[in-house]
């Protein structure tokens, strides 16, 4: 169809051209070359747009406030933990008073009193030095060994006083202004030992001054059929007797000795 009307206005053109004297064929033909190329129009009558035309700005809207009762998006809530203060860590007050941390608690010993002993297990902590520093069993000559220093003799001394030899080796061109610290982790040299008719029998590590009462209190007391009048403590070649029930009614309280490592106290 388009073809069909093009020849027919070129011919009515050809003839008016013609009878103008002025008709150009090339002319007529690439004209309607140039509006045979050209796009057909957009349908609804819109517009193209320009390939220069810049996107439009999307503006961001504000949020619309929460609703009553609920909770506003936003960052989790949750309590963060709380750091520790200045001066409250562990860690680091241990740590500021020449113990290791990592070593356990120490037995409930007089560092000044309490004479160490074969079997005991001794924590030594040296300031800043963890290679120095770690828990060492009494051997049964009484010594433990130790980086650096070497063996040192520690049965018969006192947390005290092997303190002070530690800090004093350390000294001999090993560690400048050593600061150590000695304590007793577990009593093993020490202990009595109690049997017979009571809940609890067995050794127990003689840590503090315990009397006889006490140490039938900590086995857990006497059972249904025990003889409380005749209460034997083998000491050596001494044999002590105790008499419960004149104690607890307050007759011969002298009865009550202190306890010495190696005894045995035997209920019948």
């Amino acid at each position: 169809m388009k073809m069909a009307f093009w020849l027919a206005f070129l011919a009515v053109a050809s003839g008016f051209c013609l009878a103008a004297g002025d008709f150009v064929p090339e002319q007529a033909a690439a004209q309607a070359t140039r509006q045979q190329q050209q796009p057909p129009p957009p349908p609804n009558g819109t517009q193209p747009k320009d390939a220069t035309d810049k996107p439009e700005k999307i503006v961001a809207q504000p949020p619309m406030p929460p609703k009553a009762g609920e909770v506003p998006p936003g960052p989790s809530t949750s309590p963060k933990p709380e750091a520790a203060l200045p001066g409250t860590d562990p860690l680091k007050m241990a740590a500021a008073r020449g113990i290791d941390p990592k070593l356990p608690a120490g037995a409930a010993v007089d560092a000044k009193s309490y004479m160490i002993g074969v079997e005991d297990v001794i924590g030594i902590s040296v300031w800043d030095n963890g290679q120095l520093s770690g828990s060492f069993s009494v051997r049964p000559d009484g010594k433990i060994s130790m980086p650096l220093i070497g063996e040192i003799q520690a049965s018969g001394k006192t947390p005290e006083q092997l303190r002070t030899e530690v800090t004093d080796a350390l000294k001999n061109g090993y560690v400048v202004a050593p600061m150590v610290n000695v304590s007793v982790l577990q009593v093993l040299s020490k202990k009595y030992y109690i049997n017979g008719e009571v809940n609890k029998p067995g050794p127990v590590a003689l840590v503090v001054p315990t009397r006889i009462m006490e140490a039938i209190s900590n086995s857990g007391g006497f059972r249904d059929f025990a003889n409380q009048k005749d209460i034997v403590i083998l000491r050596g070649s001494q044999r002590l007797h105790f008499n419960y029930k004149e104690v607890i009614k307050g007759k011969k309280p002298e009865q009550n000795i202190l306890l010495e490592p190696g005894d045995f106290i035997i209920i019948k």
